[in-house]
């Protein structure tokens, strides 16, 4: 869903569109859970995680129901074209001490802009992290969004209500092409007003429990591990846990799965405290079943497959094979025509990995797709145009944009069908290990349904 505001500028409408189609195109799938509970009147401060540099702002810019301005490292703006398109969306500067040559003293007329536009019953989003990160909980939380909350509630002069809303952001992949995204808004909660200082600064004390409540508020809707290890064992956990139940006719959402992973990360603490020997022996079958499976050239997921009847899936793979046929055309052409642009997209998406101090996740990719794909339309039609008219060249941009769009569902469709058919060549050739990949996947799956129970 796509959500402009009141007031939004031409400019802005143009680019929000643009952002939010080359989001679609990038992320298979984009979930937004509690949405509607984002109060739709009055000044709010939204709160969150950073995982994955300027994808998440852009994310949440799409789906919320309001219209918002960020709060972004002062670097960004160094850029003339970068700062163009900041200021469009009235973004806000932050002077970090990471950052070379930024005086945080200049952040005094950032929070004065926060003040104002609070005080005029607008939102604004922050990241009280500080830092776009790979770790695998939450960093730190500065003090910068509670010494805004509490500033613009307790202005004697000029004060206003204000709630704060956490937002939670989690990937499936935060770097691979048509990877899954989930956007989770928690509970707002209300700041009261406290006595500010001779300075016009809140008192100390007040920021700190302020800043302790936003980072609670973050956590219920965040992922956190206490290590890369932990958040390896418990992904594994679920991945095989949830394949039990997905298949052809249901998909698991992202909110499950995450909810999943919060109680899995929840229960696997307390049971490496607890019982250590019986964590140790859980993670060395759930390693023997994965390297069963990477012997068998199959995934847990494929497994799911063939739980169908066979007249199912039989017409299942028919119905795919007769679009693969009908739109073949469409989709040579269209990977054809796209793939130097996915191919250079891809190449700086790795060689760009972090901007600053910062990680950037896959905002490179993205950020170069939103160049190379228009540049690669109008390349097609210039060519078109040269070499017959400027009809056919007008008329080559949309059907062009069609048969990009029918090559990546295409190729999606080639890869899922051929995971179903190594499925049933397996269970063809080796019904024996076939079948106790099942029940090794059902013992392994009642174990840790009885973890998350307990």
């Amino acid at each position: 869903m796509i959500y402009l505001g009141k007031g939004a500028s031409v400019v802005r409408q143009v680019i929000h569109a643009i952002i939010s189609i080359a989001l679609r195109l990038f992320f298979r799938r984009i979930e937004v859970v509690n949405v509607e509970g984002v109060p739709r009147d009055g000044a709010l401060l939204f709160v969150l995680n950073h995982p994955n540099g300027l994808v998440d702002p852009a994310l949440v810019f799409v789906s919320m129901p309001r219209r918002v301005s960020f709060l972004a490292k002062s670097t960004l703006f160094d850029n003339p074209i970068g700062a163009f398109l900041l200021r469009t969306f009235e973004i806000l500067p932050v002077y970090r001490r990471i950052d070379a040559g930024a005086k945080s003293e200049s952040n005094a007329v950032t929070f004065e802009n926060c003040y104002e536009l609070l005080r005029r019953g607008r939102c604004i989003a922050i990241f009280p992290e500080g830092i776009s990160h790979d770790e695998p909980q939450l960093q730190k939380m500065k003090t910068g969004a509670a010494r805004i909350a509490l500033g613009a509630v307790s202005d004697p002069f000029a004060s206003t209500s204000l709630k704060i809303v956490p937002v939670g952001l989690y990937y499936t992949s935060k770097t691979s092409f048509r990877s899954e995204a989930l956007i989770r808004y928690g509970e707002a909660f209300d700041v009261e007003p406290v006595e500010l200082e001779s300075n016009g600064e809140a008192p100390r004390e007040a920021v700190l429990q302020l800043t302790a409540k936003i980072e609670r508020a973050l956590r219920d809707v965040t992922l956190n591990f206490e290590t890369e290890t932990d958040r390896d064992t418990v992904l594994k956990a679920e991945a095989l846990f949830s394949s039990v139940f997905e298949n052809l006719i249901f998909k698991q959402t992202l909110t499950q799965t995450v909810k999943r992973l919060q109680d899995l990360a929840a229960k696997y603490a307390l049971l490496e405290k607890n019982d250590p020997q019986r964590m140790l022996e859980l993670n060395a079958r759930v390693t023997r079943y994965e390297n069963d499976l990477k012997a068998s050239g199959i995934t847990a997921e494929s497994l799911s497959v063939l739980q169908h009847p066979t007249l199912y899936v039989f017409r299942y793979l028919i119905l795919r094979v007769l679009f693969l046929i009908v739109f073949a055309p469409l989709a040579i052409v269209g990977a054809i025509i796209h793939s130097p642009a996915y191919l250079f997209s891809n190449l700086l998406g790795r060689i760009f990995r972090t901007h600053d101090t910062d990680v950037a996740g896959s905002s490179s990719a993205i950020i170069a797709s939103l160049a190379l794909m228009p540049l690669t339309w109008l390349i097609v039609a210039s060519i078109l145009w040269f070499y017959f008219d400027l009809q056919v060249a007008l008329i080559a941009i949309p059907v062009t944009i069609l048969c990009g769009y029918v090559a990546l569902r295409s190729s999606e469709t080639l890869i899922d069908m051929r995971v179903w058919l190594r499925s049933a060549w397996l269970l063809f050739r080796q019904r024996a290990l076939f079948f106790r990949l099942l029940v090794q996947r059902q013992s392994l799956q009642k174990e840790i349904g009885e973890l998350v129970e307990e």
